[in-house]
């Protein structure tokens, strides 16, 4: 090639067993760049790690730019690494020009000459940067003030990419395309082996929800749940817990009678009833204070102390005064349990699931559950590529989860 660019990279980890190899080469060949191994050591054991030294070629500075920002997440790194470019917000809510994009991996920044762990992986972030005190963290553009120091291009930065076991563990078997032909019961088994280790760690397992585990009746099955402990968070809409509530004030969801599966008469207004009543009591928890919500999924969160989220929309009807109707506000609070949270279940619900996704480290345990095959497939071709889909009812998951759950 004339005129060409180059860098001698290193990456290191489980490169052959993970596949993060020849996906690093098929991305430089598909950017009309070029390679040669300069060195390639493979770990002796399932311990040890390969590493590998390579020499990226382009044909212009620019070409080579794009494909290191395109290798960098599967852990590329230069052999000679330059502290990370720091460039000032020129405003509040907007970031310098050139800016750093995270993703949700694992990711370090270079500042003089030390590698600093950045805080709060997220994706489609900033990286704020505090050089005195020698701190990194992701920063939402909502959340950036005017003199904050963000990384700027792609020098100086490391990402730890995940990598995939080199020998059977949680979820392996799972891990093959969407397809609603999986072991259910293995499934099932573990999905609860996991929320059991996550719980015995101490740490928090979100539920996403949508208002089809009302509709489908299982909204007890999930109530059974949270009892057990498995819930310390719930993520939803307006439309669950509306419809949760309706259901326990009325016994229908959608107007649709739970006991019987058909319209009641005069139920196409029942979730406005619902929405009116308890707007009249100033919340969700002054109902069940009050004697008036006195069972259901909502009341159950209320009585065991378990928080819940509930991001409006423009859909909404009401909506209920609980509901977080400014959505960068509810993106603040779901971010602070996103960024602790052990494993995140997601049960029928594509655009609650998603924007959950968005918020979570790489590192959490994901669990989407649909029936519809391309909810799941949207999630993963969204950046939440850790997330495990699994395609069946989610009346019947939640039911046989409960059931598996309470057995030990």
């Amino acid at each position: 090639m004339p005129d060409t660019a180059y860098e001698d990279v290193r990456v290191t980890g489980h490169l052959i067993d993970s596949g993060i190899m020849s996906q690093i080469m098929d991305a430089i060949v598909a950017l009309g760049g070029e390679f040669e191994t300069l060195s390639f050591s493979v770990g002796r054991t399932n311990e040890d790690p390969s590493v590998a030294q390579m020499r990226i070629i382009a044909a212009s500075q620019r070409a080579l730019d794009e494909i290191l920002s395109a290798v960098q997440p599967f852990g590329v790194e230069p052999l000679q690494p330059e502290d990370a470019r720091l460039e000032a917000a020129p405003a509040d809510g907007v970031f310098p020009e050139g800016f750093y994009a995270t993703t949700n991996l694992e990711t370090a920044v270079r500042v003089n000459g030390r590698w600093t762990r950045v805080d709060n992986p997220e994706m489609d972030m900033g990286i704020h940067v505090d050089p005195v005190g020698g701190v990194a963290e992701t920063v939402s553009l909502a959340d950036v003030r005017a003199g904050d120091l963000l990384v700027v291009g792609y020098e100086g930065i490391r990402i730890r990419p995940i990598e995939r076991p080199r020998s059977g563990q949680v979820f392996e078997f799972m891990n093959s395309a969407v397809s609603s032909e999986k072991p259910k019961a293995q499934v099932v088994h573990e999905v609860a082996r996991m929320l059991r280790q996550c719980r015995a760690e101490g740490r928090d397992i979100i539920t996403v929800v949508g208002p089809a585990v009302v509709h489908t009746g299982a909204a007890p099955e999930l109530a059974r749940l949270v009892r057990m402990g498995y819930v310390s968070v719930l993520f939803g809409g307006n439309a669950v817990a509306v419809h949760d509530i309706e259901s326990a004030l009325y016994g229908t969801s959608l107007g649709v009678s739970l006991a019987e599966g058909v319209p009641a008469l005069g139920g196409h207004d029942h979730h406005l009833r619902a929405i009116n009543t308890i707007r009249g009591l100033g919340g969700i928890a002054e109902a069940v204070e009050a004697g008036v919500l006195t069972k259901g999924l909502m009341h159950t969160l209320v009585t065991t102390g378990t928080p819940f989220v509930l991001a409006g929309s423009i859909r909404d009807d009401g909506p209920l005064p609980d509901v977080i109707t400014d959505v960068v506000e509810a993106q603040r609070v779901m971010r602070t349990y996103c960024q602790r949270a052990g494993a995140c279940v997601m049960l029928s619900t594509m655009l609650h699931s998603i924007a959950t996704g968005n918020m979570l480290p790489a590192t959490t345990t994901t669990v989407c559950v649909d029936i519809n095959p391309a909810v799941v497939t949207k999630l993963s071709d969204r950046g939440s590529f850790q997330a495990i889909g699994i395609v069946t009812d989610v009346g019947l998951f939640l039911e046989q989860l409960a059931n598996e759950l309470a057995e030990k």
